[in-house]
């Protein structure tokens, strides 16, 4: 269980407001040195003052661009602090494939088709919102494998992540070995002992098994899963035969062709098999219980209590305001 502490604000660079320190030094020389005065016989006559503040208005704004600008570069955060209770649970790493062949619209939810990702979206959310005991952590993977999230019982902010994913976000292709590389990669960080085999520990892989890249085959991962004692849950996305696959241009969709289906259901059961896991379809009614009753059954670790730190960077604000006040400037002392 995952319990915040306390919020804060900091500076993630605070040696940048040595800056302001050196801006109002300027500032205060300038005010401070005495300005030469002509005198012109019948100047008022011709004076304008507004005009003369007016020319100060650039200096000014650039003034007050510089002071957000060096603001933005200390980079303000609100902070929270969170900390982690111990209790017993499992390590789950969910492994999800992001490559072009998930867009391939081999379901029907509600009248509407949709894609292999969106039928596997609901065993994903199932995880993060049925498990709150379990650590949680996220693989995605396509050309090439990334950690989304390590091991970790705040799952909101998983959720949170998980709402920027789309298909597109990495280099296209299908590197499942790569993938549970990393993931079983992250396990190991993640345990006690990294050295022995790995107790409560489980990989959750959801992909239409199709492999045509990466430095890893998945025979090999699940091969050195197996020897570390972590069994792999595959989650199979697609059906056979003819799909319709969605065609994109500029993030709209432009058309639509229809191409032989490269699910690869033989490959996720070898996979499974091997580590001891279990194969299951995304479209099944059971595929989450199923899954659940079946990890359930294994003994759980203890999750030792630690404490950690959450950033949010609040510097594009003045960032942007610098932009903005620099820009006036401009055009200001060009007109």
């Amino acid at each position: 269980m995952t319990l915040p502490i306390t919020d804060a604000f900091r500076f993630e660079s605070p040696l940048w407001l040595a800056g302001l320190a050196v801006f109002a030094l300027v500032a205060w020389a300038r005010r401070r040195a005495p300005t030469p005065v002509s005198v012109v016989p019948y100047a008022a006559a011709w004076h304008r003052p507004s005009t003369l503040r007016g020319a100060q208005l650039p200096l000014r704004l650039a003034g007050a661009a510089l002071f957000l600008a060096i603001i933005a570069l200390a980079r303000p955060q609100l902070t929270q602090r969170h900390h982690e209770v111990k209790h017993a649970g499992y390590d789950i790493m969910l492994c999800i494939d992001l490559s072009s062949s998930m867009l391939s619209e081999d379901y029907v939810r509600d009248g509407h088709r949709i894609n292999r990702l969106d039928a596997v979206r609901p065993v994903i959310q199932a995880f993060i919102e049925q498990r709150p005991n379990d650590r949680v952590g996220v693989v995605l993977f396509s050309a090439k494998a990334y950690t989304l999230a390590p091991p970790t019982l705040d799952h909101e902010w998983i959720e949170r992540q998980l709402q920027r994913v789309s298909i597109g976000l990495i280099e296209d292709g299908t590197a499942i070995g790569d993938g549970l590389g990393v993931a079983l990669t992250r396990l190991e960080q993640a345990g006690q002992n990294p050295a022995a085999k790995r107790q409560g520990a489980f990989i959750v892989l959801l992909t239409d098994g199709a492999n045509n890249c990466g430095s890893l085959a998945p025979p090999q991962a699940a091969s050195i899963a197996r020897a570390r004692g972590i069994p792999i849950y595959t989650i199979g996305a697609g059906k056979g035969g003819i799909v319709t696959v969605p065609v994109y241009f500029e993030g709209r969709e432009v058309s639509e062709r229809h191409e032989e289906s490269d699910l690869d259901e033989g490959a996720l059961r070898d996979i499974a098999g091997v580590t001891g896991g279990q194969f299951y379809r995304a479209d099944a009614t059971d595929t989450i219980e199923s899954a659940f009753r079946s990890i359930d059954q294994t003994q759980k670790i203890d999750i030792a209590a630690q404490e950690y730190v959450t950033a949010q960077d609040l510097f594009p604000w003045p960032a942007g305001g610098a932009a903005g006040l620099a820009g006036w400037a401009a055009v200001l002392a060009a007109l």
